[in-house]
């Protein structure tokens, strides 16, 4: 198997003014408008004359090559950033997650039949890698061109953005130099533990992540540097290959299935719209799966734009408060333009419904990630609040239990165990909303103490300890 050939001719597209510009330089808002940018390939019509069958034919194939720069989310290349050269292309594991069916047993409390895309199963534990693979790719493929020697890699980030962004940027080395700014206090130990291991500069601002982003676009406007957000036009193509995973996993027959994604800074949204479109436009797919987006009603800019009346819609940043789906607190989404771009070209063609919002609760995104993971899951808070999702959209009868739900579990359950345990031990504070079900929460419990261990001699102990264990689990003696 061989390298692809084709090459495409990729463009910035403002979505604001209409603008295009040369991708030789970082771009990241329009310079007239300051609008954000796609990335569009003026060749794409193209690869219309190679036939659908053919084309699922040879993505198919790639899945089992053994060449790096196909075996991620690039072997979907001609699909995504079509202009890179095979040395430039980074992979480091990223893409091919995984989709779980959910067990029978939840499938039945549910009356639904879910199925999690776990991509807290790339290499940093969460969806930003399929991003970074390919926002780093082009930029080797710019430091290259250009023979730069040295260029900031920066970010803001709740947490999983700075992971990925630093551990990429640590493996590039050379030119890349990497910083990551974050909201203090605003980021679980486990996610902060992850760009200082991997050696990035992390800083800290007072606030939330829109503070933090403000600070990064500033230095995006004034100095040159790599901004990894997705604002980052590169990100979102990376970004694209989920909905590929997905049609590629359903043998691109996309009928009768829906895909839950949380909406944060809405580019992974964007991307999977974006993507499922493109396959579409290729017959790749013939229909186009139903996509719902899910916020918290402490973060839900995009539902409250998409729950008025079209006549009446205007969008407005909100005012975010404390959500256990920090990935997703942010109430000016910087993709929003892409959304609502993508999302009137989705109900175009998949119709009224095709695209939809729903709004959750703090309490049911907590119920509903500990739910999961009794099942055999490992979904984080944003996977929560995918299910909540999923549950609340049955309850407004938009889902039936003969569809297919997909559920987007962004990152690694263990990058959020510290909400886990705040359920556990009924300690979240008052501003979460969250009360733990006694049903749901779980603590270890002391079988035998070390005063009865200290007095009986270990013999005795030992009966002793498993005779508690027989009481407390009830079990039957052969």
């Amino acid at each position: 198997m061989s390298f692809p050939t084709y090459r495409g001719h990729l463009h910035y597209v403002c979505l604001g003014c209409g603008a295009t510009f040369d991708i030789g330089e970082l771009h990241y808002t329009c310079p007239t408008c300051s609008g954000v940018f796609v990335l569009q390939d003026l060749n794409f019509d193209q690869l219309k004359a190679t036939p659908a069958a053919e084309w699922r034919r040879i993505f198919d194939a790639r899945a089992a090559s053994k060449i790096p720069a196909l075996r991620g989310i690039f072997r979907f290349y001609e699909l995504m950033a079509p202009v890179l050269e095979q040395g430039d292309i980074l992979y480091l594991g990223e893409g091919n997650t995984p989709l779980v069916d959910s067990p029978p047993a939840l499938r039945a409390e549910l009356g639904l039949k879910t199925v999690y895309k776990n991509d807290g199963q790339n290499p940093s534990a969460s969806f930003k890698d399929r991003g970074m693979a390919c926002a780093f790719s082009f930029l080797n493929s710019l430091i290259r061109t250009k023979g730069w020697t040295e260029v900031l890699a920066i970010c803001a980030s709740t947490g999983d953005t700075s992971a990925s962004a630093a551990l990429y940027a640590s493996y590039v080395g050379g030119a890349v130099k990497s910083a990551v700014i974050l909201p203090a206090g605003k980021v679980t130990p486990q996610q902060l533990a992850q760009p200082l291991g991997s050696g990035a500069v992390v800083l800290e601002v007072p606030g939330v992540f829109d503070d933090c982003m403000k600070v990064v676009e500033h230095l995006a406007d004034n100095y040159r540097v790599a901004l990894l957000n997705s604002k980052n036009a590169w990100r979102i193509l990376g970004q694209e290959s989920y909905a590929f995973e997905v049609a590629q996993w359903y043998d691109w027959d996309m009928r009768g299935t829906c895909v839950f994604v949380p909406i944060g800074n809405a580019g992974n949204i964007t991307a999977i719209m974006g993507g499922f479109l493109k396959l579409h436009a290729l017959g790749i797919i013939e229909s186009l799966p139903r996509i719902f987006g899910v916020q918290s009603h402490h973060a839900d800019p995009v539902y409250r734009y998409y729950a008025a009346e079209a006549k009446d819609r205007e969008y407005k940043p909100v005012t975010v408060t404390a959500s256990v789906a920090q990935a997703a607190m942010i109430g000016n989404p910087v993709s929003f333009p892409r959304v609502r771009h993508f999302a009137e070209k989705y109900e175009q063609l998949g119709g009224t419904g095709s695209f939809q919002v729903i709004q959750v609760t703090e309490q049911q995104i907590m119920d509903s990630m500990i739910q999961a993971n009794r099942h055999g899951h490992i979904a984080c808070t944003q996977g929560g609040e995918c299910l909540a999702g999923a549950k609340r959209a049955r309850e407004l009868g938009l889902v039936s239990a003969a569809e297919t739900l997909v559920l987007d579990a962004t990152a690694h359950h263990l990058k959020f165990i510290g909400f886990q345990e705040m359920y556990f031990e009924n300690s979240f504070p008052a501003e979460f909303g969250v009360v733990p079900k006694p049903e749901l929460a779980n603590r270890p419990e002391l079988i035998i103490t070390q005063g009865d261990k200290d007095r009986l001699a270990e013999k005795d102990y030992v009966v002793q300890a498993a005779d508690n264990v027989v009481a407390r689990l009830g079990l039957a003696k052969k």
